[in-house]
């Protein structure tokens, strides 16, 4: 028995597969993790006043304001790849969204005159987590300067599907599907009478490098930069180092435990165009490249960890 769920948030489709005898049960447990994820978009949307993102947003450059262990976990996660990564994943990166065209027509509810504009911050970017203070024993949130706006679209869909996930295997089901905008994609088990569930990613970047993944019991993140263009032509990964959009002809791919690591980590890898060496080794990477491929042509740089589900 099959059993499909779906719900839009988060400014794409999530989908549910689940698998199993018990049809009303599999669409009970589907759908009580279709609220979670419809929960976290409540909560981590910038686009919704009421929202714990929005509350940071609008008033820690003033004072420092409290956030559930949720929302403190999903940051904490967030300066750990910003750390790891020397700063090519950026949770602050909020204003250089919205200047480069990527929160069009809605509202992002930020604090200062200029959210998130270069002449807020004090190297004339505009951006930067350096400025935010992470109190886990008060549980507050403060910012150093005004201008820095939280913005966590390039974590929160992972982050969401942990937490969906977590209802799934709480549960007892043992084989489902879980993922948003088929970007972010949790594997729990695999499907009957298979060694994995199969995700063919297809063509991305700037040339044709197809392959796909085998993925049992894990997380996943696929991401492009020309997935998403604003109407003046720049990618939706922003350089958080250079305020400038990342390269459109970069792709990658990233496999893990968790998918909130997995969404920070890709977007870092297309910023970076390679794996640094201080991406933890547990987490696996590919990168496709320009000369990846027998050093010929476009091609993907495949990590050690990554090779046993990276098929091409």
């Amino acid at each position: 028995m099959i059993v499909r769920l779906a719900v839009e948030a988060m400014g794409t489709r999530f989908e549910l597969v689940l698998c199993g005898e018990d049809e009303f049960f599999l669409r009970a447990v589907g759908e009580e993790a279709v609220e979670a994820i419809e929960e976290e978009h409540r909560r981590l949307s910038v686009f919704e006043a009421g929202s714990q993102v929005s509350r940071v947003n609008a008033g820690a450059a003033g004072q420092p304001v409290g956030v559930d262990c949720d929302l403190m976990e999903l940051l904490v996660i967030g300066e750990r790849v910003w750390e790891e990564s020397g700063g090519a994943f950026d949770p602050a990166v909020g204003g250089l969204m919205q200047k480069w065209g990527h929160r069009g027509g809605g509202e992002i509810h930020s604090t200062g005159d200029n959210p998130g504009g270069r002449d807020a911050h004090p190297t004339g970017r505009g951006v930067g987590f350096a400025g935010v203070v992470l109190d886990q024993e008060a549980g507050t949130v403060a910012f150093d300067w005004p201008g820095i706006g939280i913005d966590l679209g390039g974590v929160a869909k992972g982050y969401s599907l942990d937490k969906a996930a977590a209802i799934v295997r709480e549960a007892g089901v043992e084989s489902a599907l879980l993922h948003g905008g088929t970007s972010s994609i949790v594997a729990i088990g695999s499907p009957p009478g298979a060694e994995g569930w199969r995700v063919r990613l297809g063509s991305l970047g700037e040339a044709e490098a197809p392959a796909e993944l085998l993925l049992r019991d894990m997380a996943a993140s696929v991401s492009a930069p020309d997935g998403r263009v604003s109407d003046g032509g720049a990618g939706h990964i922003i350089d958080p180092r250079t305020g400038e959009p990342a390269p459109l002809t970069r792709a990658a791919v990233v496999c893990g435990q968790s998918g909130a690591m997995a969404d920070a980590w890709v977007t870092a890898l297309v910023v970076l165009g390679a794996r640094p060496d201080t991406m933890p080794s547990e987490i696996g990477s590919a990168v496709l490249t320009a000369g990846g491929r027998e050093c010929g042509g476009w091609g993907w740089v495949v990590s050690h960890s990554m090779a046993s589900v990276f098929v091409q």
